[in-house]
């Protein structure tokens, strides 16, 4: 059997998967025209099996038939997809197309709302279009699609307005491509100067960034504020949004832990990870631990959320430096989400060896990272 024609099969398979799925719980198969909601069947791990490996096969199937140079020239200017999404969403645009449904908006209306030149919008929105990204329903007419619609803030045009420093605050992947298309951007630029220079260079946030601080202790200098919060959105929906939850409660499945064990979510940001797995565990005891400014997130999303779960003491917000002596020694399980990956190696064994000195022989590391 030749290559295409394996991949096909793995392709036509799993889409029957994909589909028998749909049909046996009443729903229909999304389409890109539609807006992204929610289903049962979005944190299904056997669905989410079969659409990674059409999404994988899809992929090879592509690679192999796309002219070599077209594919290489694409994958080099990768970069204008990053920056498009990070200018549509500073330009609000996707919550403008919100109020104006399938219809969609003329770019000179965007324009108006927006302040961004209207041929400028007609080049972006079409390039992204291109990419499935919103869609075009008539000539210089777009109108938000599944993709687009999750980069929407979450929050009237008036109150992005009113308080832009917690514009991002119900939009957690629009916060998360705003520091990807400006922040991390940035800081790739000089990805190869330190790569070869075989790290004798500083890293890289740092020589773009101009600054001898850690990132955590740049966001708190003047003017920084407003990329701190924005980071505290994004680490509050934006892993609930890439990964199903199943990755993380199966992770605890098959510990024995007995009612009140502590489990010390370190670097845990507003603490959603605890969210998530204080419903599947609601008998454990749980404590967040983070720098400052997340903990005072952390406050308001407890708050906000399950206010109970702080007054009741089944939830602990603390404040804590993951490079500092751990304070909860003994804890039945310590987590690390999304945290290793942030870190030189060296950095990274400060912190996994300060949870070893605090750790009892009984208590379990897990690391959810990539």
């Amino acid at each position: 059997m030749s290559t295409l024609q394996s991949l096909t099969n793995v392709i036509t398979s799993n889409l029957q998967v994909i589909e028998d799925s749909y049909t046996s719980n009443n729903l229909t198969v999304p389409t890109l025209d539609d807006l992204f909601l929610p289903t049962v069947l979005d944190t299904d791990p056997t669905l989410h099996e079969a659409k990674q490996l059409v999404v994988a096969a899809a992929a090879q199937l592509i690679a192999t038939i796309r002219p070599p140079p077209e594919t290489i020239a694409l994958y080099g200017t990768g970069m204008y997809t990053s920056v498009t999404l990070g200018i549509v969403v500073e330009a609000n645009i996707p919550d403008i197309l919100m109020a104006h449904g399938v219809n969609g908006l003329h770019v000179n209306e965007i324009s108006t709302q927006s302040g961004v030149d209207a041929s400028w919008i007609a080049r972006i929105l079409r390039f992204l279009a291109t990419r499935h990204v919103f869609k075009e329903v008539s000539p210089d007419v777009f109108t938000n699609n599944r993709l687009s619609s999750l980069l929407i803030k979450g929050k009237s045009l008036q109150d992005i307005a009113s308080d832009p420093f917690g514009k991002f605050d119900n939009g957690p992947l629009a916060a998360v491509v705003s520091g990807e298309a400006e922040e991390v951007l940035k800081c790739t630029t000089f990805l190869s100067t330190f790569v070869l220079s075989q790290g004798d260079q500083k890293a890289p946030f740092n020589m773009a960034f101009n600054t001898e601080k850690k990132m955590w202790d740049w966001y708190h200098e003047n003017g920084n504020e407003w990329r701190a919060r924005r980071f505290g959105a994004a680490m509050k929906g934006g892993a609930e949004a890439r990964f199903p939850p199943q990755i993380f409660t199966d992770a605890l499945s098959d510990l024995t832990l007995k009612p009140n064990d502590v489990a010390v979510d370190v670097g845990g940001s507003a603490g959603s990870l605890v969210f998530l797995l204080k419903k599947a565990y609601p008998e454990l005891s749980y404590v967040v631990q983070d720098l400052h400014q997340q903990i005072a997130d952390a406050q308001i999303f407890w708050s906000d959320n399950d206010p109970e779960a702080l007054t009741s003491g089944k939830v602990k917000l603390q404040v804590h430096d993951f490079f500092t002596l751990q304070p909860i020694t003994g804890a039945a399980i310590y987590l690390l989400r999304l945290v290793i990956h942030d870190w030189p190696d060296s950095e990274a064994i400060k912190i996994l060896s300060g949870l070893r000195t605090a750790a009892a022989e009984s208590s379990k590391l897990i690391i959810f990272d990539n």
